[in-house]
């Protein structure tokens, strides 16, 4: 088979659905690693480096959340969830926690199959951009090496710590709002199930890490959040 698809992870400790998964998806042009557990799940992303990851939030020992948070750590590789649990703070915490999107127990495979597509295209690499760094004061960002640097020094970043400084760096200097930041960085799916505070913690650990160059990033009344440069 001539996968062009890209790369999947598929987290599922019953069986009978991961065969299912691996079946379907495999028929969609994927490459399929899988997991039964997060730990396997865990080493299998570490030796593939999956393009996405569809991950069980009820698994044995260390669950879906927990390993997500883990992911979260090292990238930004997307995460769908399914979960058989209906409350609404299980959705919520498990977006909080870095996933894309869920899918509730039972699920069309249909359906599935087009949010993991949806995922995918979102997520595709843009061209590459001429400017590889830009500088403002002791600031030194490298968006595509993920290198942040203040006076030299490296700051380490989260992914969505480094998207939402992106976002500000490329409104150069307009107003980005709250609302467009959770879009932008969390996804629409996310938007409508987090509140606009979810940014507000970011951008303060952001400013930590940034220092005395934090200050760059300004906070507007009622309306957002703005980067200036000079």
């Amino acid at each position: 088979m001539d996968v062009k698809k890209g790369t999947l992870l598929v987290v599922e400790d019953e069986g009978d659905l991961l065969d299912l998964l691996r079946r379907r998806f495999r028929a969609e042009g994927y490459r399929v690693v899988s997991a039964r557990s997060a730990e396997a799940g865990l080493a299998a992303f570490r030796k593939h480096r999956p393009d996405l990851v569809v991950l069980d939030i009820m698994l044995p020992r260390m669950d879906g959340l927990d390993m997500a948070r883990e992911l979260r750590k090292v990238s930004e590789a997307p995460i769908i969830f399914l979960t058989a649990r209906k409350s609404e703070m299980d959705r919520v915490l498990g977006l909080k926690l870095g996933g894309d999107d869920y899918v509730t127990k039972p699920f069309s495979m249909r359906e599935l199959a087009a949010r993991v597509e949806l995922r995918l295209r979102k997520t595709a690499r843009p061209p590459v951009e001429r400017r590889r760094e830009i500088a403002a004061g002791s600031l030194r960002l490298d968006f595509r090496r993920h290198e942040f640097r203040v006076g030299g020094r490296l700051r380490e970043l989260t992914p969505k710590e480094a998207q939402l400084l992106k976002q500000l760096v490329d409104a150069k200097g307009e107003v980005v709002s709250r609302v467009k930041l959770l879009e932008q960085v969390w996804g629409h799916a996310c938007a409508g199930e987090l509140n606009t505070r979810t940014v507000d913690q970011h951008i303060a650990r952001l400013r930590g890490k940034l220092g005395a160059e934090g200050r760059r990033i300004k906070t507007v009344k009622k309306m957002g959040y703005r980067f200036i440069a000079a």
